[in-house]
């Protein structure tokens, strides 16, 4: 008997194990690699077996799509979990390991390993609170001394909260608590404080242990005032990539340094921002600016409004239906007069001082829908550029006449994507819909630009630059979908949207539902979610996960000539019907 054994390790390096012949049958596996770890619960093992006869998993039987796929899912127990695959006389094992979430809490008198917190040198002003925790046994007496001053930490049941991919799964419920000893306090000593040492008392024992973050108190006066050399400085509420993202802080932005968490920089204004994004300026006058008059000016295909500021201050943006509000941190009006004329999209600026150091400018929009924006400095003055909406040919035959389109096949090159059952990659299967998406869209009149036309390696910045180069009226990024190791792989499906700025949720929406009542396809659903090819504001920008490759069944529909072309014809009538739909649109017609 012949059979032919593959293995996927972790990106398709592939190892083929030849047995004597005498039948043509074959098993790939595609996922998990080899040796995988995970602190997944549960994990499915996808594949492909052709041939006749019964496939199993420890000797459990699994059942196989037409094609021979498979993504049966098993439980992991801590630690080493041995999986044993037979097809026909051939058996393949793989282990899966499994570590757990959790500090394990110590038997004896001790801190859980790598538990003190914090964790990495911190700076703080006076009287701002700083906190510690630590991982204990029961019953145990602990604290901290720092500088003078020694702190109780107090024992409590910390909630742990799942990943944020949890919610790709509907399991993003917390996950029970986990024993800790926390406590904070606030220091007025300036200067360096060094390491706080920590204390732990049980059962007549006494351990210490010296935390592995120092901590200093900075004056606060003068700050140290810094500038964002970064094209766009990445801002976020914490200072981890783990907090989430703010309006990124515009070249020249200046702003005072509140405080310091390893690489990262607390500015006066909320926001972190990475000290590598920034350089620090000789001046320590903390940046403020008066702003006055307010003007606009009409350019191709948008409309600039002008603030004239003193020093480039950080700003962050909101969009909402018929509004857009722009906040100018260190900033208070001296406003009087503001100058916006008759607008094609425009109908009112409003402003107020919505605190003694923070300006407020709401614009009320002519159309719910907006179409992009762009935020500059050039010198000191603030630049928010408003694209107006396109206009529609009334051609039936090329209805997106004069519409720009950027199609983004996800991945490529070196970068494969999710992995079908028979390892078919997911990279390809984005470039052949991308392309048959790209026909249907010129055929429509539309021009269409490609972030990649072959199989080779674009960056996530690169394709970003596009976006905001060429300012397209819209941008999609095609993706197939998966999800992790404690998903459901044989029963999950479908066609999902993901959108980060308002702007982007209404074509979402449309398309999402639009694709899945046109093809009778199950709807995954629709997501904000923080994706570089989501977040660029220079137009309405979505990205599309349309199917899954590891779903056994859904990737045979996935990898049909006939279906492909379907749904290139679906997207493509979806992205002409949600542009028809805005009556703004309307007004001026071609022809």
């Amino acid at each position: 008997m012949k059979t032919t054994i593959a293995l996927i390790l972790g990106i398709i390096s592939s190892v083929a194990l030849i047995l004597p012949a005498c039948a043509q049958e074959s098993l790939f596996i595609a996922y998990p690699p080899k040796d995988r770890q995970t602190t997944s619960d549960r994990i499915f093992i996808i594949g492909t077996a052709t041939g006749s006869g019964q496939l199993l998993i420890n000797n459990t039987p699994v059942n196989r799509s037409s094609g021979g796929h498979f993504a049966p899912s098993f439980p992991l127990k801590i630690g080493d979990n041995l999986f044993e695959i037979k097809w026909g006389d051939a058996t393949v094992e793989i282990t899966v390991k499994r570590t757990p979430t959790q500090p394990t809490i110590p038997s004896g008198v001790a801190f859980a390993p790598n538990s003190l917190t914090p964790t990495r040198d911190i700076a703080r002003l006076p009287d701002s609170l700083i906190c510690f925790g630590a991982v204990a046994p029961p019953n145990a007496t602990v604290t901290v001394t720092l500088g003078t001053q020694t702190i109780p930490l107090l024992p409590e049941n910390t909630i742990q909260l799942p990943s944020n991919n949890a919610v790709l799964t509907d399991q993003n419920q917390p996950q029970g608590g986990i024993s800790t000893y926390s406590g904070c306090d606030t220091f007025t000593q300036i200067g360096n404080l060094g390491y706080p040492l920590f204390e732990l008392n049980l059962q007549g024992k006494t351990i210490t242990e010296e935390g592995k973050g120092k901590v200093e108190i900075i004056p606060p006066n003068p700050l140290t005032v810094v500038e964002v050399t970064a094209t766009q400085g990445v801002a976020r509420t914490g200072p981890s990539t783990n907090y989430s993202r703010l309006t990124p802080l515009l070249q020249r932005t200046q702003a005072s340094v509140t405080g310091v968490e390893g690489e990262w920089l607390r500015l006066d204004y909320g926001g972190w921002i990475k000290t590598a994004e920034t350089k620090p300026l000789s001046s320590k006058i903390p940046p403020r600016s008066f702003i006055r008059s307010i003007s606009s000016r009409q350019v191709p295909g948008a409309t600039e409004i002008v603030f004239p500021l003193q020093t480039p201050v950080p700003v962050t943006v909101k969009q909402s239906d018929k509004t857009f509000t722009l906040t100018l941190y260190n900033t208070i009006t001296q406003t009087d007069t503001i100058y916006v004329n008759d607008d094609p999209i425009i109908q009112r600026l409003d402003w107020e001082q919505s605190n003694p150091t923070q300006a407020e400018y709401t614009f009320l929009l002519k159309s719910h829908q907006q179409w992009g924006y762009q935020l500059r400095y050039e010198a000191t003055n603030l630049i928010l550029t408003l694209r107006h909406p396109p206009q529609l040919s009334s051609s039936t035959s090329a209805p997106l006449e004069g519409i720009n389109i950027l199609l983004d096949p996800g991945h490529g090159g070196k970068e494969l994507g999710a992995t079908g059952p028979n390892g078919y990659p997911e990279k390809d299967a984005n470039l052949t819909l991308s392309l048959l998406l790209q026909q249907e869209l010129v055929r429509l009149g539309a021009t269409v630009y490609m972030t990649r036309e072959t199989d080779i390696d674009v960056s996530l910045s690169e394709r970003v630059e596009m976006i905001n180069q060429l300012k397209p009226t819209l941008a999609l990024s095609i993706h197939y979908n998966a999800i992790p190791d404690n998903g459901d792989a044989i029963n999950t499906a479908g066609i999902g949207m993901f959108w980060y700025h308002p702007q982007a949720h209404s074509l979402a929406v449309h398309l999402h539902n639009y694709i899945s009542d046109k093809l009778n396809r199950p709807r995954y659903g629709i997501f904000w979610n923080n994706l570089a090819l989501t977040r660029p504001h220079a137009a309405p920008s979505i990205l599309m996960e349309l199917g899954f490759m590891i779903n056994p069944v859904e990737f045979e529909w996935i990898t049909n000539p006939r279906e492909r072309e379907k749904l290139a014809e679906a997207i493509a009538l979806g992205v002409v019907e949600w542009l028809q739909q805005e009556p703004q649109m309307h007004a001026d017609k071609r022809r």
